[in-house]
Order: C-alpha cells, then structure tokens, then sequence
C-alpha cells in the first residue's frame, strides 16, 4: 500500500454496525460486561477506546512499526519514554532540541537520577565518541527545532545497535510523509500529532511508534498505568487530519522553497535554515534520507537583537505570531523568547539560536500572499 493510501486506509475500516466510513467516536467511559471478565475486547476507556485504538494503527502503518501508543500530548509520550530508563541511566541527545523537551529531561528526570547529556550530533563519530557505560537511550530529533540542523540516522543508529543503546527519533518536524526513522534503524519514533499529523491547530496528542513488540508492550503498560491518555475527539481529529497529510505538508514544502528563495536575497536576512539549501549542513544526509525538505524555515536578522525580531514579529498579517507549528495556516515565531526559553540563554546561543532568530510553520495558503507578507514586516 503507498503513503497516500495508508492515510486514508490503514487500520481503517468502515464501523460495522452503520457502515459509516469515518471511524466514530467512542464517548464512553466504560463498557458493559456479560459476565465478570466477559467483554468484547473493552473494559476501561484508560485502557482501550476503539477510536484511539485505530488512530494507534493508522499511525502504526504509516510509520511501518510493529505498534503504536497514543498519549495525551507529545510531551507526554516522551515522558513515557524516559520511564523506561531508571537512575543512573544516561540519555544522549541532541543539543538543539525543543524546549519542552530540553525541560523534561534536565528539570523533571535529571533529579531523579536519569541523566541527560547534549551534544553536537551532526557527526555520527562525536555521537559514538560520547556514549559511556550508562548511555541506555539516544534521543534525536531531526530536523532539528529550530535550527533545522540534519541527524544521520542510520549513522547514528548502527553505532547504538553496537553498543545495545535504544534509539528515538522525534520525526514531528519531518512527518511520517518526509521521513520513517524507523526504516533507518530507530527503535522508538515520537510525534507531536499537535502539529503535522493533525494538522487545524485544533487538538493536542502524542503518539510513539515502535519496531518491536518488547517496546511496544512496555509502552502499553504505562500509558494504561500511569493514564495521560488522549481522548476519543481528540484522536478522531487526529485520524480526520492524516487524511489529508500528504496533501498539506507537501503544498507547505512547495510554499517553504520558494519563500526561502525569497529570503536568500533579502539584505535585511542573515543566515536562512533550511535542509532543501545545497550549503545547508548534512544537506546531502537530509537529501537521502527525507523525501522532500518539509514546511519549517527559520532564519535570523542582519540586526540580531531581540527588539529587531520583535518589530518583524509583530508588522505580519498571514504570518499568525503563535506557538506551535504544522497546521494549514502560516505561523511565525520567536523560538528565544517561545518555544526555547526554558534554555538557558548561553546554550541556545552555542547552537545557533540568537536573539534574532525567526521561525516560520509555512502552511497551505497561496505563496505570493505569504512572500508578499513578509516583504512589507522587513520593509
């Protein structure tokens, strides 16, 4: 089965009561039982909901893994991840990260004994350079938010497997569209489905994707044991966005190459970031293993000072000033001041993320109103 079938396809069926060819949505807390212990196939909502349940295989097959596991928020599917290790493990990631992320490993996890260590993972060599005896988990993100800097994942999951280390890729910024992490060797792929797989700005979910049944059987524990669980409107929006996946993030890749061209020739931009550019780092990694370079492009200012930002900011029409990213219209904004700052300032800076840095979410609109946008907010 191709992609764009598996969107509106995979682990679909039409409900066999009605025939009715949207999956429902099961507003129910609970299921009546024939006898004790006699049920069909549903006892609890924590524990199973038949929406949630196929937007679980529906994104399963899109990411050709053995299972997947829904949580309430992308954040909480990485909270769950990090509760399989216990103190004293090591986690390896990235140093250019999502703050959110970054927040949940070094203020929530680092206390209780499992230790992150960031780095510079452009390198595969670097990334085997820093693995110790405790190193049990490599977390990537690729491409990186926001710098859009390219992991090699094969790279780095062949040195893991060597070293018996579990690998994740958090695939939110790529999509399963772009990229399948776990073709390229990852244990575990992570989605915010808040953005892309959603993709209307209307729900908050997460999801994790795993290669084999000893994962995926753990995964399904703590969701049902520790309960941050999605519910079943949000995962029929959900599966009601991925309908339409392949559609939007390939008009959003299409609108971003050309707005990057744009930007390339503006006086008042900077450095521009954005995996489709021949001199962008690991341009050629990204080019391998992504089918095309996606919708996010961030860039900063000639004048890179966090007011200059805070004029441009504030001047866009179509460029909606919000958190967040992946959905059908155009957002815009300041990862320093948004997204990232629960970073301390010295490291986002180490990284590449200035004062002035600028982070656009291209969506679905036409191209020319959006150039046209941002050429009057630099003007």
């Amino acid at each position: 089965m191709k992609f764009e079938t598996k969107t509106i396809h995979a682990g679909i069926q039409p409900d066999p009561s009605t025939g009715a060819i949207m999956t429902p949505i099961y507003q129910t807390s609970t299921y009546v039982q024939s006898a004790p212990g006699e049920h069909k196939g549903y006892e609890y909502a924590r524990t199973q909901n038949p929406t949630r349940g196929t937007l679980e295989q529906n994104l399963a097959e899109l990411e050709n893994g053995f299972g997947a596991v829904a949580f309430g928020s992308g954040l909480a599917a990485l909270d769950a991840i990090l509760k399989l290790f216990k103190p004293g493990d090591e986690i390896l990631s990235t140093n250019d990260l999502y703050g959110g992320s970054y927040r949940l490993m070094q203020q929530v996890f680092a206390p209780y004994g499992i230790r992150p260590k960031f780095i510079s993972m452009a390198d595969p060599a670097a990334v085997e350079e820093a693995i110790t005896e405790n190193t049990r988990l490599i977390w990537m993100e690729t491409p990186t938010n926001p710098t859009l800097k390219i992991l090699n994942i094969k790279g780095i999951c062949d040195i893991a497997q060597k070293h018996g280390i579990t690998t994740c890729v958090d695939n939110t910024f790529a999509s399963p569209y772009l990229q399948n992490p776990l073709d390229l060797g990852a244990d575990l792929v992570l989605h915010s489905a808040t953005k892309y797989l959603g993709g209307h700005s209307d729900v908050v979910l997460g999801a994790v994707i795993c290669k084999s049944e000893v994962h995926f059987d753990r995964l399904k524990f703590i969701q049902n044991a520790v309960g941050a669980v999605p519910g079943p409107q949000d995962s029929f929006l959900v599966l009601r966005g991925i309908k339409t996946l392949h559609l939007r993030v390939q008009r959003s890749t299409d609108n971003a190459k050309a707005i990057v061209a744009f930007l390339k020739d503006h006086p008042k931009v900077n450095n521009i970031y954005y995996p489709g550019l021949e001199d962008h780092p690991n341009h050629a990694v990204a080019k391998a293993q992504m089918r095309d370079f996606g919708g996010m492009v961030s860039f900063d200012l000639h004048e890179d000072t966090q007011e200059a930002a805070n004029r441009f900011l504030t001047k866009t029409k179509y460029f909606s000033l919000a958190d967040s990213l992946g959905g059908v219209e155009s957002l815009i904004g300041h990862p320093a001041s948004m997204t990232h700052a629960s970073i301390p300032r010295a490291e986002r800076v180490a990284v590449g993320l200035t004062d002035s840095l600028i982070r656009l979410s291209v969506g679905v609109e036409h191209v020319d109103d959006l150039i046209a946008d941002l050429q009057q907010a630099l003007d």
